[in-house]
């Protein structure tokens, strides 16, 4: 299987890269710089996300896509996400693409108010507002598409060694934060790339 990464440079990127690699799949990058990427196994190419062109341009020849894209915290307006997932599902529809996994994160769309009180209270407003609004006007290009998509929506990320146990839900009855490795978070989505169990839908993913 060819997959195109979205995001690759990042923290969790780099992982589902190098996991993608593993399982023998081949790798498209697209990057803004391909200085300093250093993402062994991937073919690197430059290119905006953004850009629809481009787009159908690295999709070629490609079976999935996986978009690691992020936006950080900051008290800025951003649209990143919806622009650039808007012109991805535009792309992959005009290329016969089908398969899309795309990380989120818990307290997105309908698992907001689960992140735990001081998440739900104080951290995501005064410090990840605009980046949530960004994230669930992501999520819902994905779900007006006709795509085979899974949203994958982590908790709190760490940089912990992998552990190997993922719960996924989709009930969060109970939910109210939690943590999980990036490692964990990369493990879950490349296998999403070839099963069909959370098709169509957006599991929580949780230690």
């Amino acid at each position: 299987m060819k997959v195109l990464v979205l995001g690759a440079t990042g923290g969790t990127g780099r992982l589902i890269v190098s996991d993608t690699v593993a399982k023998g799949h081949s790798v498209v990058a697209l990057v803004r710089s391909t200085a300093g990427a250093n993402l062994p196994g991937a073919e690197l190419i430059e290119g905006d996300p953004r850009n629809e062109i481009t787009l159908e341009r690295v999709l070629d020849g490609c079976d999935a896509v996986v978009s690691a894209l992020g936006t950080g915290m900051g008290l800025r307006k951003v649209s990143l996400l919806t622009e650039a997932t808007r012109a991805l599902v535009s792309a992959m529809t005009r290329s016969g693409v089908r398969r899309l996994v795309c990380v989120s994160a818990l307290g997105v769309g309908d698992s907001r108010g689960h992140g735990g009180f001081v998440f739900d209270r104080l951290f995501q407003p005064l410090l990840l507002s605009h980046a949530y609004k960004d994230k669930h006007r992501q999520e819902a290009a994905i779900r007006a598409s006709s795509l085979d998509w899974v949203i994958v929506r982590p908790g709190m990320l760490t940089d912990d060694p992998a552990h190997g146990n993922v719960r996924a839900v989709v009930d969060l009855a109970g939910i109210n934060g939690g943590k999980i490795a990036r490692a964990d978070v990369a493990r879950f989505v490349v296998d999403q790339l070839t099963s069909d169990t959370w098709l169509r839908r957006a599991p929580v993913i949780l230690w």
